[in-house]
């Protein structure tokens, strides 16, 4: 459980806390680490510093995305002068994928994984590391591939859904619909939804499916309006898809029913552009302190980071708490993981549960004319 307040627990990452009250802009002349040497070569023995390995894609489509991750990575040892660990990447969308990167760290000496991005990487990364007794810290949200030894950072669609649907309940609102894509995310949200609704309180009372493609989410909506009896209808799917589906369910300016998305709308300009989505409530991070971070990164790099890039600069905070309490050679500490407490990222506060699923603290935004703005923050700590 979490709570808004002003005070911090005493056990939130020590050096993290310092950056993220003031993301410290680092020269571009300022040395950079020590390169690593590539894949497939022997590392140097290393026996007072942490072997951590970063999976992420450097080459392929989606590149772009993971240097910016190993940029923020970058950006966070020297950040917070971390003297014992080292960080080596490895190319999840090399010849091999996933399974091979992960082979290769493993190969090279390397103790602890963070990455890779996506839940199918992370089940065929798990199941190369784990006979080796390295846990993971993936950057996927999806708390499917979670386990005692992997660690699920990112964040998930059921929370940011859990968080809008409470939102929702106290505001008044008791009677629920649902739009949701006939895939596995789509299934998945409805499931999270329905049981998120229940537990809160409320009652879905319409839904229906589409498959991703205009004229079947059109007539979607259209079904579902008709149906009608529900004050919110949560449209599962990225604002693309709910920017197209809004018009059908609601008239622009129209107190009800009220939209609700997911986190998949965080970033997305037309969730503010288009007029029939205004008034709609969505959970997810918070970005108060990307913005620090965006400037620093800039400074350093040249050009603007990715938004999934928090997750390597978090992954490297959190790194560096861990390794107060793990010596190198030592077995790998799990028991400061459980910590309930939690701990402080660029993206707010996380922990994880015994079954390796992550929970984050979620703000609440609404889509208004012109931008978003913020109708319920994100609670600073966990409690319980």
């Amino acid at each position: 459980m979490i709570e808004a307040g002003t005070t911090r627990r005493a056990l939130v990452l020590m050096l993290g806390v310092a950056m993220v009250a003031g993301c410290k802009v680092i020269p571009k002349g300022a040395p950079a680490p020590t390169p690593e040497p590539s894949p497939g070569e022997s590392l140097p023995q290393d026996k007072a510093r942490h072997r951590v390995a970063l999976l992420v894609p450097l080459t392929g489509s989606n590149a772009a995305l993971g240097q910016s991750i190993a940029n923020a990575t970058t950006m966070a040892i020297l950040d917070t002068n971390a003297q014992n660990i080292r960080i080596t990447s490895y190319d999840t969308a090399a010849t091999g994928g996933a399974a091979g990167a992960a082979r290769q760290a493993l190969a090279d000496g390397n103790k602890l994984i963070l990455g890779p991005l996506e839940a199918v990487e992370t089940g065929a990364v798990a199941a190369v590391a784990r006979p080796a007794k390295v846990p993971l810290i993936t950057f996927s949200g999806d708390a499917q591939v979670a386990a005692r030894d992997t660690f699920v950072m990112g964040s998930s669609t059921t929370q940011s859904i859990d968080r809008v649907v409470s939102f929702a309940i106290d505001k008044g609102v008791t009677r629920f619909a649902l739009l949701a894509p006939k895939t596995e995310h789509g299934r998945e949200a409805g499931l999270a939804f329905s049981a998120a609704v229940r537990a809160a309180g409320g009652t879905v009372v319409a839904s229906d499916s589409y498959d991703r493609g205009n004229n079947s989410i059109l007539s979607a909506a259209s079904r579902l309006k008709a149906k009608g009896g529900y004050q919110a209808v949560l449209i599962a799917d990225s604002a693309r898809y709910a920017a197209q589906a809004a018009p059908r369910l609601k008239s622009v300016g129209a107190a009800s029913p009220r939209i609700l998305g997911t986190e998949l709308w965080s970033g997305d300009p037309l969730a503010s552009s288009t007029p029939a989505l205004r008034g709609a409530w969505f959970a997810a991070i918070s970005d108060s302190r990307f913005r620090q971070f965006a400037t620093s990164y800039t400074a350093r790099f040249g050009g603007a980071p990715y938004r999934q890039a928090t997750l390597g600069y978090d992954a490297v905070l959190l790194t560096v708490r861990i390794a107060r309490d793990w010596k190198p050679g030592s077995a790998f500490p799990y028991a400061v993981m459980a910590d309930p407490g939690g701990f402080l990222g660029l993206d707010g506060p996380f922990r994880f549960l015994p079954s390796g699923e992550g929970q984050r603290a979620l703000e609440v935004r609404e889509t208004r004319a012109g931008g978003i703005t913020v109708v319920s923050p994100a609670p600073e700590k966990f409690i319980g």
